[in-house]
């Protein structure tokens, strides 16, 4: 098992962490929601690699078997990895490519707003987002809410798939 959680583990992290980056790798400049959509994309796709270390343990190193319990264990221990790449890839853009990531998705937010809402209700709404900048606007912070993200994206995916692949 441990060689397979490390094996994919490793595909895993490594694709998350290109994946999410690539479009800034490229050079592109994204507007949010769209950036947004790759974001989750990003996340997804390499989490595939879920899927592929559960059916590679079952088919070539448990002689075809595999319980729901340890489906979701080798899955989560693999999206564990992917979590890192997301996570790590996150805290170099908002410190070190983007430092004013916040500043520029909070403008953006009260913008989007301004557009939908009356005005006494951006206000409103624009003083919370500012606090919640200000609580939870940290480098550190969004890279653990992308670390999150990841797990229970990877919890689902690791679920289905065991639920796909297990043979007892």
């Amino acid at each position: 098992m441990k060689h397979t959680v490390i094996k994919y583990g490793l595909y895993a992290l490594i694709s998350g962490f290109v994946l999410f980056g690539l479009p800034f790798f490229l050079g592109m400049g994204l507007d949010f929601d769209y950036g947004e959509l790759i974001g989750y994309t990003s996340m997804v796709l390499s989490l595939l690699f879920v899927y592929f270390g559960i059916k590679h343990y079952r088919d070539k190193v448990n002689n075809g078997k595999v319980s729901l319990g340890k489906a979701i264990g080798i899955g989560m221990l693999i999206a564990l990895f992917s979590a890192i790449g997301v996570a790590v890839f996150d805290y170099i853009y908002t410190s070190y490519i983007n430092p004013d990531f916040a500043t520029e998705y909070l403008e953006y937010s009260v913008k989007k707003m301004s557009d939908t809402l009356p005005a006494e209700e951006v206000k409103v709404k624009t003083a919370e987002l500012t606090q919640q900048m200000k609580d939870y606007g940290s480098p550190s912070f969004m890279a653990l809410m992308m670390f999150v993200s990841v797990m229970i994206l990877g919890f689902i995916i690791s679920l289905i798939s065991g639920l796909i692949l297990q043979k007892k």
